[in-house]
């Protein structure tokens, strides 16, 4: 059975076959005993890229394109290391980047294989040298 945005939501309701942890734990099995025992770690009560992209196929057909567009992003950014991340969010901050700086985190996006989230920091990029929110 293929995925219906348009009837499947909410996932874990009426399709956790369709949700598991980046383990491969399935949705059933995020209990609290799995995590007294050990079986469920940390890790898995994250997101996976594949729940983030349905969640955002539903937020498209609903019309709701910016949320759409975030799911999307934060699908892409599933699989960028946590340090990196933390390292994104500070270069966005106003004041903290050049624009060539920024276009550098857009490359390394590219090459996660991030291409929305690449698109994002270039367009902030723009946006913050016509603001004149980037360094020298």
């Amino acid at each position: 059975m293929t995925f219906d945005p348009t009837v499947d939501y909410p996932l874990g309701t009426r399709r956790p076959d369709l949700v598991e942890t980046p383990s491969g734990l399935a949705l059933g099995e995020v209990t609290l005993e799995a995590a007294r025992s050990g079986t469920l770690v940390a890790a898995d009560v994250r997101a996976t890229p594949a729940t983030l992209r349905r969640q955002a196929e539903v937020a498209r057909v609903a019309g709701r394109r910016q949320l759409a567009d975030s799911l999307g992003r934060a699908a892409e950014l599933a699989g960028v290391p946590d340090d990196q991340l933390l390292e994104i969010y500070t270069a966005l901050r106003p004041g903290r980047s050049t624009a060539g700086e920024l276009e550098e985190w857009a490359q390394r996006l590219d090459g996660w294989e991030a291409p929305l989230t690449a698109a994002f920091v270039r367009e902030a990029a723009v946006a913050y040298v016509d603001r004149g929110l980037v360094l020298d």
